[in-house]
């Protein structure tokens, strides 16, 4: 099938692949959109070959369906693309695409040339895609240097947790027990190391950019993000969530911004998926790329143009409920929404200051088709946070908070675990300080979650 998006997206990477001259020693790595993932209906007849034993039961508890869509691509179809002299990298199985990558910038004819092959697009040239940086030294737990705030059960984060409601779901035991929560980031510096995630209930780590690496280096804008879901220092900083359970994705590459950090970011959605994720938080966005294109334009932030986009939505569909950043744009030459913030199925948040303005930065909507985004705002400048030294320090961004929406969010499901995903999902929407009025800045405004709570439980009998 090739729409819209993908013919653009072909036209774009056919002109950006001859623009450019061949460089020694660059390789580049090529989407390739299929006809099909070469899977029969048979394969659904053993769905526990592809998803994890949570994964089938939260389908059946969310009554989402076991598709073709959840069977990875074809080994046949990985060894005819190999047969080509290019290594594969990654695939979306929801997307019948696969990535591969080559030191032959023209193997594009030899993939376009192959009968299941719809379409091909460059989406990353360079060099050593696989170096990475190496992991900082020592095993010393790190200690946050603040002193201790004894009289403040929440410490440093409790205004942000009190100005969604949360602390009142906190008070009837709603903690996250029980709830499965991704965080999908660029990576999650020393969280191994810091005190205030002794007690994280950690369920994995997956590193897609670098398969099999430590996610606990390179970068530490997860580590921060995770702070606000996990944190649990009684006194200095206990975050949205506390007692869920955590998977922990690097998805993002923080060295360059290629289209490929989409594909990146769709193999970490369908691993979450595939394992029985009930929440994902996600504080990445992308709007320009570091190509001679311009892949988007705000033309195309429809929900069903950009690739990300397109698995955003298709992750909602598979009964998980995804936050999303709505981007800190707002002050710079985009000014709107990034991909994939703009999907129709995601709570995307944006970002206010303690009094509850639009904080500047902060992306703003509407999408091209005239909808409300972002959905929903939090705390989003001086946000408390953890930094990679065990610190508490404060810090500005959609990035922050969306994992504080997103932990709630996961306690309030865990309250109300009756519902489905879009259920709670539209729950929130109600019960934000602009639910009536709704705006470009704010969406539906500040989300009080113990009053979504509230109204459900005040709701007729299902």
């Amino acid at each position: 099938m090739k729409d819209r998006a993908a013919n653009r997206a072909w036209f774009a990477g056919i002109l950006w692949l001859f623009a450019v001259a061949a460089v020694a020693g660059e390789s580049y790595c090529f989407r390739v959109y299929l006809k099909d993932r070469g899977a029969t209906e048979e394969s659904l007849l053993t769905p526990e070959r592809f998803l994890s034993e949570e994964a089938i039961e939260r389908r059946a508890r969310r009554m989402a369906d076991i598709t073709l869509s959840d069977v990875p691509v074809a080994p046949l179809y990985l060894d005819m693309l190999s047969a080509t002299g290019v290594r594969p990298v990654t695939q979306s199985k929801w997307m019948a695409t696969v990535v591969v990558e080559s030191d032959d910038s023209l193997a594009v004819d030899r993939l376009t040339a192959l009968a299941f092959v719809d379409s091909v697009r460059l989406v990353w040239r360079g060099v050593d895609r696989l170096k990475r940086s190496d992991c900082p030294d020592g095993d010393m737990l790190l200690e946050p240097t603040t002193e201790k705030m004894a009289q403040e059960d929440y410490g440093y984060a409790r205004a942000q947790l009190e100005m969604l409601n949360g602390l009142r779901l906190h008070a009837l035991g709603k903690r996250g027990q029980g709830m499965r929560i991704a965080v999908i980031d660029a990576g999650f510096m020393n969280v191994n190391r810091i005190s205030a995630f002794a007690s994280l209930r950690l369920l994995g780590t997956h590193n897609v950019v670098f398969p099999g690496g430590d996610v606990f280096c390179e970068d530490d804008h997860g580590t921060k993000v995770l702070s606000c879901l996990a944190a649990n220092l009684p006194g200095q900083m206990v975050g949205a969530a506390p007692e869920a359970s955590y998977l922990l994705i690097k998805s993002e590459d923080p060295r360059s911004e290629y289209p490929i950090e989409e594909d990146f970011w769709a193999a970490a959605l369908e691993y979450a998926d595939s394992v029985g994720i009930d929440v994902v938080s996600s504080s990445l966005g992308y709007s320009l790329f570091d190509t001679d294109d311009t892949p988007y334009r705000a033309d195309d932030l429809d929900g069903k143009t950009a690739f990300i986009s397109q698995v955003a939505e298709k992750a909602e569909e598979k009964g998980m409920l995804l936050f999303v950043s709505a981007g800190n744009e707002g002050n710079r030459e985009w000014q709107k929404i990034t991909f994939p913030a703009d999907a129709p199925g995601v709570l995307t948040v944006g970002a206010v200051d303690k009094s509850g303005g639009h904080s500047p930065f902060s992306s703003t909507g509407l999408t091209a088709d005239y909808r409300v985004k972002p959905d929903i705002v939090a705390l989003g400048t001086g946000t408390t946070v953890i930094s990679s030294g065990g610190d508490i320090i404060h810090s500005n961004g959609t990035s922050f908070a969306t994992p504080i929406a997103a932990g709630l969010g996961a306690c309030l499901w865990q309250a109300l675990s009756w519902l489905d995903n879009r259920e709670i999902a539209a729950l929130i929407r109600q019960a934000a300080s602009q639910s009536g009025r709704p705006d470009a800045e704010q969406g539906y405004g500040i989300p009080d979650m113990y009053e979504s709570y509230r109204k459900e439980l005040n709701a007729p009998v299902r």
